[in-house]
């Protein structure tokens, strides 16, 4: 799967062509630190007198490098696909294969720091279903009233819940439509980028 940046982060990116590997090394090193521990903008400021470069231009840098290796981690890019997401930047061979190495020395890191960071909202674990229908009763005695009871089982941080709930086919069917709907939309371009957006 192939990482799709906007025109931002390439933009952020772009700043790396000009410095030499030893540059992007010592950004990789602040891009990972930043990953671990958090932003420390007082080493924005370190590194942008040395590099002899305004604050911001670090900043944009190393936040494009973050991006860049945490959105790769979280897709689980292959190696293949990574090289072809970042060959439209326009770095040399020697840099590319850094930032490769980067990616795979620090991919399982990453991917257990953001795991980590993942809000654990309940989550579906079973259901059970059940179907009543009623055929008559006392005052109508040809009538067909069907009903589905759910049992729904979730859990959160370990602790199982459940939920007993009842409806009718038609809710039920309107039910299911929307879900789909909804999960159709998930997978939509635009909910992607709005996705990307939020997980910055």
């Amino acid at each position: 799967m192939l990482l799709v940046l906007e025109d931002e982060h390439k933009e952020h990116l772009n700043f790396l062509v000009s410095v030499n590997v030893e540059v992007v090394q010592e950004f990789c090193r602040i891009a990972m630190e930043f990953i671990r521990k958090g932003i420390n903008h007082k080493m924005y400021l370190i590194a942008a007198q040395k590099l002899k470069v305004d604050a911001e231009t670090v900043q944009h840098g190393v936040e494009g490098l973050m991006y860049l290796m945490s959105e790769s981690a979280k897709l689980m890019v292959t190696e293949i696909d990574f090289q072809d997401s970042i060959l439209t930047l326009g770095f040399s061979e020697e840099l590319k294969q850094e930032l490769l190495r980067l990616y795979l020395d620090n991919r399982k890191e990453i991917r257990t720091i953001q795991s980590e960071m993942a809000m654990d909202l309940p989550h579906y674990h079973n259901l059970e279903w059940r179907l009543d229908v009623e055929l008559a009763s006392r005052s109508l005695h040809h009538q067909t009233s069907p009903s589905i009871l759910l049992k729904l089982h979730t859990e959160e941080s370990g602790s199982k819940t459940t939920q007993l709930l009842e409806t009718d086919p038609s809710n039920l069917l309107h039910m299911t439509q929307c879900l789909e709907s909804a999960l159709a939309e998930v997978k939509s371009q635009h909910c992607r980028r709005i996705m990307r957006n939020i997980n910055k």
